[in-house]
């Protein structure tokens, strides 16, 4: 090797070791007859130091020369430093040079390569390569390596083998759109980048691997946000012979395991939540659950008192905010507005304060009194110093409307704490759903989703209230990973192709092959897909998953460091028999 040792593994036990060093130039201090650079790799600083007179002349004008990222090794003696940094693991000593090599010199870098950096988003994507070298990138896919690791270490330990399935494959009519690959050597006909490897992984239970899993890139060509990205991983998993309950207890394992090797936190148990209390109590399929605030249903004290607005509505619904009842009436006109946005789209908002003196202060005095006031706070358990916020109107708008209420007031009281993690299993989901504008039923997961057993005889008389036997993990509000015990006979999977508006001659196009295969012993089986770029965010405490990918695309879906995606020359798209309008 170059070096003798990295920028973070020299201590006081090196002191008069000789040693050489490689690395980055962080900074130069020059202060006339001390000079003092930071030399930086991926391990850590060390401190180089030269002195007039005692270092050689022609080192001090080489050393004098660096600039911001130059590349340098060095050779020198560890000494003591004088002035102490406890900020850095190699805070105690300092490298007295005795040469320098420059191996690369570097133009002045677009924005500064250090933790708090002056560069904008767009900036540092268009040079990630030098993003790449500050600390909190570089530690949030440190994170990730680490992650992979365990993952395979768990799994690995409980005999589940990796298998990697096929990239170039079918494009599928359900699901999001496919990134479609056209092939040169059939004209006219095109590949699809799997989504998940969904058909494949249930063809290896049927070819006898019971145990299979799989880090694996995917593939979805949709509009983009913090937590997407048109290429994504998936820790992918499907498992024979077991029960939902062998699913959940053996991956909610998988997550008490990385939460143990990488977090040092001992995660509780995971409660489990039905679909439909979930939508009762949170108004989302995917609650937070660090902090209360329960829904509260107020039809039964909240109606025929005249007024209008609870009258009238299918569903009165409130949640009692801890210690708010000294919100001002601009904090609340603000969470009235916020409410009245399009995208939560509530008409209003009704509080009502329950006051330290035991009395109650509403937007709805007009037609309540005192003591149907305090019936609302004993609905919502609410005590002194209480604030009650209502929503109505249609149950299922009201719901979403009041779950993103619910998310925002959280957030002002700081109840949503990064640092703090409650994770939960939501199961007993619809197993399909109308689509209004299609009129047909969609498969809420996919379509190779078992229903409920109990539940099958209502395919035929009430498909949507039929439940699927699956499964989604939620943490911190975040859907990380979901699944469900797949259907693994070609008499049930016809039957709901059939109701997701399949002829048979389009269910035998598509996915022939799997019913085929269905007919040569399939064995009852099911699996889990873990988000693991959005997992490793959580892990991380950030927003927005680029940071835990290498090279992430923009909100475009563009890699604008190598301006992709990009025209093809004409004669590229001759070859593979595409013409382009022009």
């Amino acid at each position: 090797m170059v070096r003798t040792h990295t920028c973070g593994e020299l201590r006081l036990s090196h002191i008069n070791k000789q040693v050489t060093l490689t690395g980055w130039v962080q900074r130069l201090r020059d202060k006339g007859s001390l000079l003092w650079i930071d030399l930086r790799d991926r391990y850590g600083i060390t401190q180089l130091f030269l002195e007039e007179g005692i270092s050689d002349a022609a080192l001090l004008q080489t050393a004098r020369s660096l600039g911001r990222e130059f590349v340098v090794k060095v050779e020198g003696i560890v000494a003591a430093r004088l002035s102490k940094n406890d900020k850095i693991p190699t805070g105690e000593i300092e490298v007295k040079v005795s040469s320098i090599e420059i191996l690369n010199a570097s133009k002045t870098p677009p924005f500064t390569i250090e933790d708090e950096t002056d560069g904008g988003d767009d900036l540092r994507m268009k040079y990630r390569y030098l993003d790449l070298r500050r600390n909190p990138v570089r530690e949030s896919l440190q994170l990730r390596h680490k992650m992979a690791q365990q993952t395979r270490a768990y799994l690995d330990g409980l005999n589940f083998i990796e298998v990697e399935t096929p990239v170039l494959i079918k494009s599928t009519p359900e699901g999001a759109r496919d990134f479609v690959v056209p092939s040169r050597m059939n004209p006219g006909e095109f590949y699809a980048l799997p989504q998940s490897p969904q058909t494949f992984k249930q063809l290896l239970m049927v070819s006898g691997f019971d145990r299979y899993y799989q880090i694996v890139k995917c593939f979805r060509d949709e509009d983009l946000r913090a937590d997407r990205q048109p290429e994504f991983t998936q820790i992918d998993c499907e498992m024979a012979f077991v029960t939902q309950d062998d699913i959940l207890s053996t991956f909610e394992g998988l997550i008490r395991h990385l939460f143990k090797t990488v977090k040092g936190i001992d995660l509780k148990e995971v409660p489990h939540m039905s679909y439909a209390d979930a939508m009762k109590y949170y108004g989302s399929d995917k609650p937070d659950t660090r902090f209360d605030m329960k829904f509260e249903e107020l039809n039964k004290v909240a109606q025929g008192k005249g007024f209008m607005v609870f009258d009238d509505a299918a569903l009165v619904v409130g949640i009692c905010a801890k210690g708010c009842a000294g919100y001002t009436r601009k904090q609340i006109d603000e969470l009235t507005e916020f409410v009245k946005k399009p995208q939560i789209g509530a008409k209003g908002l009704v509080y009502i304060r329950c006051e330290s003196n035991g009395t109650y202060k509403s937007s709805v005095d007009k037609f309540f009194d005192e003591i149907e006031l305090a019936r609302f706070a004993q609905q919502c358990n609410a005590e002194a110093g209480d604030l009650i916020l209502i929503l109505a109107g249609d149950q299922d708008k009201t719901r979403k409307a009041l779950g993103e209420l619910r998310l925002h007031v959280a957030s002002q009281l700081g109840l949503r704490d990064k640092n703090k993690f409650a994770a939960l299993w939501v199961r007993d989901f619809p197993l399909l759903e109308w689509d209004e504008e299609t009129k047909k039923w969609n498969a809420m997961h996919h379509p190779f989703t078992s229903p409920k057993p109990e539940d099958i005889p209502l395919l035929k008389t009430s498909p949507g209230d039929v439940r699927a036997n699956a499964y989604d993990m939620v943490l911190n509000g975040t859907e990380i990973g979901g699944g469900s015990i797949r259907i693994h006979d070609r008499t049930t999977q016809q039957q709901m192709f059939t109701h997701l508006g399949f002829t048979d001659e389009e269910a035998k196009k598509q996915f022939g092959f799997l019913m085929d295969a269905f007919e040569y012993g399939a064995p009852p089986h099911g699996g889990i897909a873990f988000g693991f770029d959005r997992l490793c965010s959580l892990f991380g405490g950030a927003d927005s998953i680029r940071d835990f990918i290498a090279f992430p695309k923009n909100n475009a879906g563009r890699d604008v460091m190598i301006d992709s995606p990009s025209a093809i020359s004409e004669a590229q798209l001759k070859e593979l028999s595409i013409e382009v309008k022009k």
